[in-house]
């Protein structure tokens, strides 16, 4: 019951940061557009991944985390350059949000951004967050 318990404990916060991404992404798309909407999605996403990651692997260290979080969303990025996602896009509203459409260079260094920062905000989390039960702080 332990083992679940501290699962759950640990596996929360990611869940719940993967759930805020979504809305702040959704939110920031409802209220600007341009480039600010543009690249603050970029981040975003990749912010999404690492939670995704943290959700899958509590334990991960931060910067171990941004890793597949940004290679990912570089993955799709050059993925892009195939021009499927943006054929695949006009079909399905799904796979738009998920690949995206064309590929744009500065888009590289956003998804940099959104990894940094959930490296930041997992390091800050990890020292203010109290020990599961049954551990020391």
């Amino acid at each position: 019951m332990d083992d679940l318990r501290g699962s759950l404990c640990a596996r929360l916060p990611a869940a719940s940061a993967a759930v805020v991404t979504v809305a702040a992404g959704l939110g920031v798309r409802a209220v600007s557009g341009g480039d600010v909407a543009k690249y603050a999605g970029d981040a975003l996403y990749t912010v999404l991944l690492y939670a995704l990651v943290v959700l899958a692997a509590p334990r991960v260290r931060p910067a171990r985390a941004a890793v597949p979080a940004a290679a990912l969303s570089w993955a799709v990025e050059l993925f892009q350059l195939t021009r499927l996602p943006d054929a695949w896009g006009r079909r399905s509203a799904l796979a738009r949000l998920v690949l995206g459409s064309t590929f744009d260079p500065p888009d590289l260094g956003w998804y940099l951004v959104g990894a940094g920062c959930a490296v930041l905000l997992h390091r800050v989390v990890r020292t203010v967050r109290p020990a599961p039960p049954g551990r020391a702080a």
